[in-house]
C-alpha cells in the first residue's frame, strides 16, 4: 500500500537543492514512519505482495465474514426482551458498507499516488515554515483525533458485548466449551467492530489532515494583502491553491458521495424499523443500532465540516482583496489630493477595525475580519491590475466540488432541507406525523 524506494537503490532523505526541506519520493525513516507503522498493525499496508494478501484477508475477515456469522447464528428470534437483536442486520450492513468503501478508496488512493504524495508532503518545499511546521503538527495529532472518536464509542460496544455474553445471550459450544466460545465469539466480534470503525474514521481524519493543510496555505497567501506584492505572484499562488483543491476534489468526491448515500439509506432505514407498530424499543435492542449511527455521522460530519470549512476560507480571500482594492484606491485619492505622502493612512484616519463586535468573532472567519491594517494601503500597484485581480478572485471561487458542486455551507443547509424533507414525509407514512 506505501510506495518505498527500491531496495536497489538508497536515496537520502533530505536532497541537495536551493529550496529548504527538498525530499525524495518516499524513505522508509521519513516523517511518516510512525504513521506507516500503525497502518502495519492496522493491517491496511499493501507495500507489497505478502502484506497485501494480509490486508485482503484481514479485510475480508473482519469487514464479511465476522458480520455475517455474527447475524446467522447470534441474532436470535426467540430472544427475551433484552438479548434480542431486531436491528442487528441493519447494523452489520451498515458498518460492512462503509468499512469497504473506506477500504477500497484507501488502497486506491495510496496505491496509486503513494502515501507521501497523497497527503501532500511533497509539495511541503514550497510552502512557508510556518505552514509546514502547522502541518507537521496537524498530522502528529491526526491519530489522537482518530482515537477520541473511535475509543469511547468502541468502550460502550464493549460493555455491551460484554454484558451480553456474560448475561446468556447465546449457547453456542462451537469449541466445545460454552465459556470458551463466547468468549472468543465476543472477542471477534469487538475486533470486527472495532476495525471497521478505524477504517472509516481513517479516511475521514486524513480528509480533514489535507483540508488543514489548504487551511495553513490560505492564511499564508491572505498576507500577500499585507505587502506590496505583484499581480502576477498573487495569481500564480492562487491558481496553485485551486489545483491542490480541484485534486483534493477529484480524489475524495467517490468516497463522499457515497458515503452520504450509505449513512442516509443507514438512517432512513433505522428510521423506518423504529417506527413500525410493532417495534419494540428500549435501551438493550436499540442501544447498538443508535451507537451505529452516532459513528456514522460524527464520520460524515468530519467530511462535510471540513470540506464546508476549507471552501469558506478559500472563498474569504475574494473578501480580502475586495478590501485592499479599496484601501488602495481611497488612499490613493487622499494622496492625489493632498499631494503630501504623509497624508496616507495613519493615526489621523482611521477604517472600522471591528474590535467592538465581539460577539461576531469566529474561529473560522479569521481571514474574513473587519480589520484594516495601513500597510493594505500602501500599494503602488495600478488601479486596473487590482480591479482585474479582485474581478478574477469574483469569477473564480474556489473549494471543495462535488461533481461540481461546490460543497459550501450554503450546499449543507440544502442537504439538511432535504433529508430533513424525507425524515418527515417517512415519519408521516408510518406514524401518522403531518
Amino acid at each position: 500500500m506505501l510506495d518505498m524506494v527500491d531496495n536497489n537503490t538508497k536515496e537520502p532523505l533530505l536532497i541537495k537543492t536551493n529550496k529548504p526541506y527538498g525530499r525524495s519520493i518516499s524513505h522508509a525513516y521519513d516523517e511518516l514512519h510512525s504513521f506507516r507503522t500503525w497502518l502495519k498493525w492496522m493491517c491496511v499496508d499493501q507495500s507489497n505482495a505478502w502484506t497485501t494478501l494480509l490486508s485482503w484477508f484481514v479485510f475480508l475477515v473482519f469487514a464479511i465474514v465476522v458480520p455475517s456469522l455474527s447475524h446467522l447464528f447470534l441474532a436470535c428470534s426467540d430472544c427475551d426482551s433484552r438479548h434480542g437483536r431486531p436491528y442487528d442486520s441493519l447494523v452489520q450492513l451498515s458498518l460492512s458498507g462503509v468499512a469497504t468503501l473506506s477500504f477500497l478508496c484507501l488502497s486506491g488512493f495510496v496505491k496509486k499516488f503513494g502515501l507521501r504524495r497523497f497527503l501532500f508532503f511533497d509539495k511541503l518545499c514550497d510552502e512557508s515554515e510556518i505552514v509546514r511546521q502547522g502541518y507537521r503538527g496537524q498530522f502528529n495529532r491526526s491519530l489522537k483525533l482518530l482515537f477520541i472518536f473511535v475509543l469511547p464509542c468502541f468502550a460502550v460496544e464493549s460493555a455491551y458485548k460484554i454484558w451480553w455474553y456474560a448475561s446468556g445471550g447465546t449457547r453456542i459450544p462451537f469449541l466445545g466449551n460454552v465459556i470458551v466460545s463466547d468468549a472468543v465469539a465476543c472477542t471477534l466480534e469487538l475486533l470486527s467492530w472495532l476495525y471497521r470503525t478505524v477504517v472509516f474514521f481513517l479516511v475521514c481524519v486524513l480528509f480533514r489532515l489535507i483540508c488543514y493543510l489548504q487551511i495553513l496555505r490560505l492564511q499564508d497567501f491572505s498576507k500577500v494583502f499585507q505587502s506590496d506584492s505583484d499581480v502576477e505572484s498573487v495569481l500564480r499562488e492562487h491558481l496553485r491553491i485551486r489545483r491542490h483543491l480541484r485534486i483534493i476534489s477529484h480524489r475524495y468526491r467517490v468516497f463522499i458521495l457515497w458515503a452520504l448515500i450509505f449513512i442516509t439509506a443507514s438512517q432512513f432505514g433505522s428510521l423506518l424499523m423504529t417506527t413500525r407498530p410493532s417495534a419494540v424499543l428500549n435501551i438493550y435492542m436499540t442501544g447498538e443500532l443508535a451507537l451505529c449511527s452516532v459513528s456514522l455521522l460524527a464520520g460524515l460530519m468530519i467530511l462535510l465540516r471540513s470540506a464546508a470549512r476549507i471552501t469558506h476560507k478559500a472563498q474569504a480571500v475574494t473578501c480580502i482583496a475586495s478590501k485592499w482594492h479599496v484601501c488602495a484606491t481611497v488612499d490613493s485619492f487622499d494622496t492625489g489630493e493632498s499631494e503630501t505622502p504623509g497624508s496616507q493612512i495613519n493615526g489621523d484616519q482611521h477604517f472600522p477595525d471591528g474590535s467592538s463586535d465581539a460577539d461576531v468573532g469566529d474561529e473560522e472567519d479569521e481571514l474574513d475580519n473587519s480589520k484594516f491594517l495601513p500597510v493594505y494601503a500602501y500599494s503602488t500597484i495600478s488601479f486596473q491590475k487590482r480591479q482585474a485581480l479582485v474581478t478574477y478572485f469574483e469569477n473564480n471561487r474556489a473549494g471543495v466540488t462535488l461533481y461540481g458542486f461546490m460543497l459550501d455551507r450554503g450546499s449543507l443547509h440544502t442537504i439538511f432541507g432535504i433529508e430533513m424533507s424525507l425524515v418527515l414525509w417517512l415519519l408521516g407514512k408510518t406514524i401518522g406525523i403531518s
